[in-house]
């Protein structure tokens, strides 16, 4: 592909995924660019990352609005004003409605910290421990209306070891998504997954 990929990037927190992109373009190990970082959280340190790069943001928080319906197609109309080939979901917290999802379908990406279809949803580093796993780690995928449940493109994982907790295990987990993410968002400026 002649011309990086453009990016639209929703975060709601701290932004490390965000950074593993920044760094992944910045050492060439991704063919992309970042058109904007969006954050529905004004206090998001992602966005400090972001203006640091030089990367255009914006805050769209979710409390001005009245329901998720005319949330979300505010976000979009924002999203689609960059008009990126992905939108990249790297901790945004948000269920997004399915006349979002279908507007960028099959061109939005999400990154879970567990083995899908393991443990959709929130908390998964405490379910995999309680539930005695052997592995654990993170998947990306395809967004669909379908909560945490979207075509899977990748994944990694970890061994969970004796002494583990929480925290451990999320660290472990976060490396992975750090090298993951990149590899996959490459993947589709190569050609290899159709966009």
């Amino acid at each position: 592909m002649n011309t990086p990929l453009s990016l639209v990037v929703l975060i709601s927190g701290n932004g490390s995924n965000l950074q593993a992109l920044l760094d992944a373009i910045a050492d060439g190990r991704m063919q992309a660019r970042i058109a904007a970082v969006i954050s529905n959280r004004p206090d998001a340190f992602g966005l400090e990352r972001a203006k640091a790069a030089g990367i255009a943001t914006a805050v769209l928080d979710h409390k001005a609005y009245t329901d998720r319906d005319s949330y979300d197609a505010a976000l979009a109309a924002l999203i689609a004003d960059y008009r990126p080939d992905l939108v990249i979901l790297a901790g945004f917290m948000r269920i997004l409605t399915p006349a979002l999802i279908q507007r960028f379908a099959g061109r939005m990406l999400n990154i879970h910290p567990s083995l899908l279809p393991k443990y959709p949803g929130l908390h998964t580093h405490r379910r995999a421990l309680e539930a005695g796993e052997a592995e654990h780690g993170c998947t990306i995928h395809t967004v669909t209306a379908e909560l945490d449940g979207g075509p899977i493109l990748a994944q990694a994982s970890c061994p969970i070891e004796t002494g583990d907790d929480e925290a451990s295990l999320a660290a472990k987990v976060r490396v992975l998504e750090h090298r993951l993410y990149p590899e996959v968002i490459q993947g589709f400026a190569e050609g290899r997954f159709p966009l």
